[in-house]
């Protein structure tokens, strides 16, 4: 009989120990084996989805195929399984009281005091086990740490799941930090202990403990954290640090990770297993034989994970060529109070790339930007708001526009870039107002888009039909087309109606493309993103090897 077996993954002591790339790494191990995998992540903010949030607070938003906006972990899942998450993969606090809440308002309960338990916590399990039947492991991680008030019902929720489906098809595996101290010059056990007391106190007791640390344990630490722990010596797995996340896979079998997870369901664990995949990127990360620098441009740059998928979208183009890849994070804000120091930030540059985001602040920066590349034949690459920048940047340099400018930021007698109204969506016209609540309102998901034969960007993709991710409450004004075109600005991508701008490309410039999407989500190592990897390779030819 058909068994779908559960691993609810949890983290203590700090946050940011990687329970994410844990997750994702274990995934690809359980599918190297020949497993069928779903991910999902449970967030305890009270926000219904991070859309609305302050990237500095909550990093990037990614973007499912479907349209939800989720957490950056989301990305990792993708990257490490190439396995399309869905809006079932990420819930919230906020996204269950919400749906509980509606029921109860419904009268779904009349009758009834609603609680936490049963209320929440079921709401909580049917989101965990909506739709698993066909799949071998769902992989459920829980965001935050434990002993965090927010995670509270989420922890119960697994409690009771234990208890509902079986020890046989549940594991708890817990995500710890082993601190090295060097005035005691030893690894310490007793931040572990703590950390699983906590989770024992609701009732939870981990089966495997993944301890993040910066060397080996020692055996008679292990047997240590094990005595404490109630788990077996074996259970207790080393996740040491690693300079590329892509060689966790490797790092995490080798410590037996996988192997101890399939003893526990007693599953066959036969080895060796086939990493190649794995150890073939790691090894073009490891020992590249180019180098190149990527200016990047963006206006939430002192918090690297706003641009989390950004960042891997660029180091798998270098892997596309060999090539190691060196980030230079530009404020925007940098170039808007200091024009002076263009020239010095940017020259240096093999490439730029301008990202998206939303507001006035730093636009004037983006702006110079992509005019230093246009005109110095830097390649350039334009990503959302980067599009819609290089746009407004043509216009008033090229096509005389000077006014030109985006009703996101100002009211302008010319807006090049204005609020989307209406827009098709799987045959369906979707429309939005002004005055519409901000949150899941936006242009989301998967679109379809025809790119310009002979064009540049076409080649990038060896197609004229694609189907790209987006995120944008602002779109570029068909209507100054002809002018822009007249200058050299050509539209090579275009929504299947002819409405909707999606690229832009210069045909004289020796790289320059913008596009309205983001090509970054759906980027993977084994397989890069053709604009990425054909963007790497033009800023290649202004580089030299090593």
């Amino acid at each position: 009989m058909f068994m779908t077996r559960f691993i609810f993954i949890t983290g203590g002591v700090v946050s940011s120990l990687g329970k994410g790339i844990a997750s994702a790494a274990l995934a690809a191990l359980l599918q190297t084996r020949g497993y069928k995998i779903r991910l999902r992540k449970l967030d305890p903010y009270l926000n219904v989805d991070p859309g609305t949030m302050n990237p500095y607070q909550h990093g990037e938003v990614f973007i499912t195929e479907d349209g939800a906006e989720t957490d950056l972990d989301l990305g990792h899942y993708e990257r490490f399984t190439d396995i399309n998450t869905t809006r079932e993969d990420n819930t919230t606090t906020g996204k269950i009281y919400s749906d509980v809440i509606n029921r109860e308002r419904r009268g779904d309960y009349l009758g009834t005091t609603v609680q936490v338990i049963p209320h929440i916590t079921d709401a909580i399990k049917s989101t965990i086990l909506a739709n698993t039947e066909d799949f071998d492991f769902v992989i459920v991680e829980i965001g935050g740490t434990v002993g965090d008030i927010e995670s509270l019902p989420f922890l119960e929720s697994i409690r009771q799941l234990r208890n509902d489906l079986g020890m046989d098809r549940t594991l708890v595996m817990h995500l710890t930090l082993l601190p090295w101290i060097p005035s005691a010059g030893e690894l310490k056990t007793k931040p572990t202990q703590h950390s699983v007391k906590e989770l024992q106190n609701v009732g939870i007791q981990p089966q495997i403990l993944l301890c993040r640390c910066d060397r080996p344990i020692p055996s008679a630490e292990r047997q240590k954290i094990a005595n404490f722990c109630n788990v077996k010596p074996e259970a207790v797995i080393a996740a040491q640090d690693i300079d590329t996340i892509y060689a966790c896979p490797i790092s995490y079998h080798t410590e037996g990770m996988d192997r101890e997870i399939l003893r526990y369901f007693r599953l066959p664990h036969v080895d060796p297993l086939n990493l190649s995949k794995w150890q073939n990127i790691v090894h073009a990360l490891r020992y590249p034989k180019t180098e190149v620098t990527i200016a990047i441009v963006g206006k939430y740059t002192s918090l690297l994970d706003s641009y989390k998928s950004l960042h891997e979208a660029l180091l798998h183009g270098g892997i596309a060529h060999k090539a190691k890849i060196h980030l230079e994070w530009i404020e925007a804000e940098t170039l808007e109070k200091n024009p002076t120091q263009i020239h010095t930030l940017l020259s240096c540059a093999h490439g730029i790339l301008v990202p998206g985001g939303f507001g006035e602040r730093g636009i004037q920066g983006k702006m110079e930007a992509v005019r230093f590349a246009r005109e110095n034949n830097i390649p350039f690459l334009g990503i959302c708001l980067g599009m819609q920048i290089a746009v407004i940047e043509c216009a008033r340099n090229l096509a005389n526009i000077p006014e030109a400018s985006s009703t996101e930021f100002d009211q302008t007698c010319e807006p090049l870039v204005g609020l989307m109204r209406e827009w098709i969506h799987e045959d369906e016209r979707l429309r939005r107002s002004e005055n519409v609540q901000l949150g899941g309102t936006m242009r989301l998901g998967s679109y379809p888009a025809v790119l310009a034969e002979k064009s540049r960007v076409a080649k990038m993709y060896g197609t004229t039909t694609i189907r790209e991710r987006h995120r944008h409450r602002y779109e570029v004004n068909i209507h100054y087309r002809s002018q822009l075109e007249k200058v050299g600005l050509i539209f090579s991508g275009l929504s299947p109606d002819g409405l909707l701008p999606e690229v832009v490309e210069y045909a004289h410039h020796p790289w320059f493309i913008a596009v309205q999407y983001h090509p970054e989500l759906k980027s993977r190592p084994f397989a890069p993103h053709p604009l990425f990897a054909g963007f790497i390779g033009a800023a290649l030819q202004q580089a030299r090897p090593l």
